[in-house]
């Protein structure tokens, strides 16, 4: 069995133009939706994730801005960035790019932001609109993934769910989502992680799973139930080389399988874009 490759390409392409629909309707009214982004510190592939985003702003109409912070610049700074971005009136919402280096705060500074703003949907409080299903902006990632079950028509509701990892931007987020009563999710879901002595046993039993821990084929076809879902969703890097949590033996075993390269990446960007013009319509209401 060779599995279908769930693309995140055209899954994004719907969902930006949706978005563009959205710009242009506000736009008749004088208004221009912004996103602000804050990199801090020299990593190159947080880097190149920032440029992506503007780059898709610029195509859909979104005016973006984003906010550097150099290594050495020091928690104060970035502090300061959240505080420039919550007074200014031109940004409807914005990021903080993760990771940041461990000399920052990410946490301290996710708590400074001002929810409204929040695009990425990782404020404290947009979490706990996630859990009590109240509307909110919905993590990028998570949100994508949903989508991506949605536009390929993989029946989720009543289907068991293993998510490996638990990670703040997805892999908790995600297992919070997937058992919400909506279309794309209302699954029988089990978190598991790196500290869990036998993932595979939980796995092998499981109709889909989502991979999310950020080590290279944490996930492989031993580990995989002829037939399932496979999503990996956590990444890692070996030079300037992507390499997914999934081992590509386990498009062998599987129906369908995110590739190696347009998986979950273009769906989180396309979300980022959404909840960033729903900010603005929510501040145009307001």
């Amino acid at each position: 069995m060779a599995a279908q490759l769930l693309a995140g390409g055209p899954v994004a392409e719907t969902i930006l133009s949706d978005v563009k629909q959205r710009v242009a309707a506000l736009e008749e009214r004088g208004i221009t939706p912004g996103l602000g982004t804050i990199l801090v510190g020299d990593d190159e592939a947080s880097a190149g994730y920032v440029r992506k985003k503007h780059e898709t702003c610029a195509e859909v109409g979104i005016d973006s801005i984003n906010v550097e912070i150099p290594q050495g610049g020091g928690q104060s700074a970035l502090l300061g960035a959240v505080e420039e971005l919550n007074n200014n009136p031109m940004v409807d919402a914005y990021i903080i790019q993760s990771p940041v280096p461990d000399n920052f705060d990410f946490n301290a500074a996710l708590n400074a932001m001002d929810p409204a703003k929040d695009a990425d949907g990782l404020h404290p409080q947009n979490l706990g609109k996630l859990v009590l299903q109240q509307p909110g902006p919905v993590p990028c990632t998570p949100a994508g993934i949903q989508a991506m079950f949605v536009h390929y028509g993989i029946e989720v509701a009543g289907k068991s769910v293993v998510v490996v990892g638990r990670g703040p931007t997805l892999g908790r987020p995600l297992s919070l989502l997937l058992t919400t009563k909506q279309n794309g999710a209302n699954a029988a879901v089990t978190t598991v992680h790196t500290g869990v002595a036998d993932i595979g046993s939980y796995t092998r039993e499981a109709d889909i799973v989502v991979a999310a821990v950020g080590q290279p084929n944490a996930i492989t076809a031993d580990m995989v139930k002829p037939g399932a879902v496979v999503v990996s969703g956590g990444i890692s890097w070996e030079g300037r080389k992507l390499l997914p949590d999934v081992d590509e033996s386990v498009g062998e075993v599987a129906s369908w399988i995110t590739p190696r390269l347009g998986g979950v990446g273009p769906t989180t960007v396309a979300l980022l874009l959404r909840n960033t013009v729903a900010a603005a319509e929510a501040h145009a209401a307001s």
